[in-house]
């Protein structure tokens, strides 16, 4: 019996707008962006929302509500909740009234989409802790699996995910890590027999999220009939079919007009035709399923480029020069107490500032200027190190001031 886990990431940054070397010291709004297209924050909010989020909703709920035992996963990060609440109240009722069927499963990760996993592990807890906070906030449910920035995932993120209560983790089905075996069971993590360890099937997965309106694949069009047929096929050879995806893949990254909608809407009675196969969320498939092995994943893998690895964010000097400097200043920083700078900095810890500065070519590299809103890396670097000078000085300022203001309260109490 395939189960199918659908997993869809919900994520958007707060873009740092073209910020000058002039700007600094003068200019401490980074993300504003207005009227700056694809920098303008709230601009795209709406324009997602609009043409991914809400019509994809919908249709989720109507599914929900024609096949009652259903199951779906969501991740949100912390900024794209801000962002919703802040420019699309629309978009958050409409996911509320999804999780409200008690057919959604919301899954923990860094508020602010963060490598703190990579360079703090103490801010990587407190921004786990506070995402945990915010979905509670705003969906009245507590997150059981945990799903890292990017889908890394190793053995020290297992261990950190069941340290910090969670029951399941995600991960890339890398294929030289699984070996002999399929992503299509549940695993155990290296030497963990507490927690539960998911491998993305990326060549399913991808099918649907960056094949489907490629015309000269070979699979090309992608029907929802044949794509229920390979997940029937695994039958005897698999028990659960983890298909995990960015939610922007419906009407976003793959327009209306390519059929990627129609396909959504066929695509769970298609399945369903088969009366073996379901759809279950991630907490539904770890209570039913064993873990049928243990993997070892020593060192730090990702969703992201041929690599699978953290090169599309750390793979060159620009990129590692940058994310050294935002957490070197990190003591500095939440020594100031000061809310607006430490709400600051953590925006600039965002993961999508270091991928834009990414050089890669080829199809990596295509992809990396796919999403971007700058013109080059270059631009993306130079933005970020200018409003990140900025925020030093705002830090140096804010401890002067209280240093200076410790001194005469010391004089003042002799």
């Amino acid at each position: 019996m395939p189960s199918v886990c659908f997993y869809f990431q919900v994520h958007q940054p707060f873009r740092v707008k073209k910020y000058t070397f002039f700007d600094i010291g003068r200019d401490s709004s980074y993300f504003a962006g207005e009227g700056e297209g694809d920098l303008n924050n709230e601009w795209v909010m709406r324009k997602v929302a609009d043409k991914s989020y809400i019509p994809t909703n919908k249709m989720l709920l109507d599914l929900l509500r024609e096949y009652p035992s259903m199951g779906i996963s969501f991740s949100f990060s912390g900024v794209v909740l801000e962002q919703m609440e802040k420019y699309s109240p629309e978009t958050l009722e409409s996911f509320r009234e999804l999780v409200n069927t008690g057919r959604v499963e919301l899954l923990g990760e860094t508020y602010y989409h963060s490598l703190a996993f990579l360079y703090s592990r103490e801010e990587f807890k407190r921004q786990v802790d506070m995402q945990r906070k915010k979905v509670e906030e705003l969906f009245s449910v507590t997150p059981q699996v945990f799903r890292c920035t990017e889908l890394f995932y190793s053995n020290e993120v297992a261990r950190a995910a069941r340290d910090m209560g969670f029951k399941g983790v995600l991960g890339e089905g890398v294929d030289h890590l699984l070996g002999w075996r399929s992503p299509n069971f549940i695993y155990r993590p290296q030497g963990l027999n507490d927690i539960k360890l998911f491998k993305k099937n990326y060549r399913l997965s991808d099918d649907i999220a960056f094949r489907f309106s490629s015309s000269g694949w070979k699979e090309h069009p992608l029907t929802a009939d044949k794509f229920a047929r390979w997940v029937s096929q695994l039958n005897g050879n698999g028990e659960v079919v983890n298909l995990f995806m960015d939610y922007e893949t419906f009407g976003e990254h793959q327009w209306e007009e390519t059929g990627i909608f129609n396909f959504l809407r066929s695509l769970p009675g298609e399945v369903l035709k088969d009366s073996d196969n379901d759809f279950i969320t991630l907490s539904e498939a770890i209570e039913r399923y064993k873990a049928h092995d243990e993997i070892d994943v020593p060192y730090v893998t990702s969703w992201a480029d041929t690599e699978r690895d953290t090169s599309a964010w750390t793979g060159n000097e620009m990129q590692r020069d940058a994310l050294s400097k935002v957490y070197e200043i990190e003591e500095d920083v939440l020594r100031t107490k000061d809310k607006d700078i430490i709400d600051d900095w953590r925006k600039l810890q965002i993961s999508d500032h270091f991928y834009y500065m990414g050089t890669k070519t080829m199809g990596d590299g295509v992809v990396h200027s796919y999403f971007s809103p700058y013109d080059s890396p270059y631009e993306a670097f130079i933005s970020f190190m200018n409003a990140l000078s900025d925020l030093k000085l705002r830090v140096e300022k804010k401890l002067n001031y209280k240093d200076e203001k410790n001194k005469v309260t010391f004089r003042q109490s002799i």
